[in-house]
């Protein structure tokens, strides 16, 4: 299992998501379950990014929420995962 790492403007994002859309928590909590677990899980529609955000990945936390953030290398055989954004898919992107 991997293990997450929230950036600042991460914790800032997602207390801002929960005040505007309270029903997503548990959807938002399941899907960083999973990407801890699996981040390449189909239900994730994990996917890289270009453009401004090149490098970067992206997954899906609901119909219209998404998750952005990057593999980062550790101690352990697997890469962390560090958050940096959670919003619509226009606040994101």
């Amino acid at each position: 299992m991997r293990t997450i790492i929230w950036g600042k403007t991460f914790a800032r994002a997602y207390k801002r998501t929960l005040k505007r859309y309270p029903s997503l928590s548990k959807d938002i909590e399941d899907t960083l379950r999973l990407l801890a677990k699996d981040p390449f899980a189909p239900q994730l529609e994990t996917h890289e990014l270009k453009g401004k955000l090149s490098g970067s990945w992206a997954c899906s936390a609901g119909y219209n929420m998404r998750i952005i953030f990057d593999f980062v290398k550790s101690e352990a055989h697997e890469d962390d995962i560090l958050l940096f954004d959670i919003g619509t898919h226009d606040e994101v992107y």
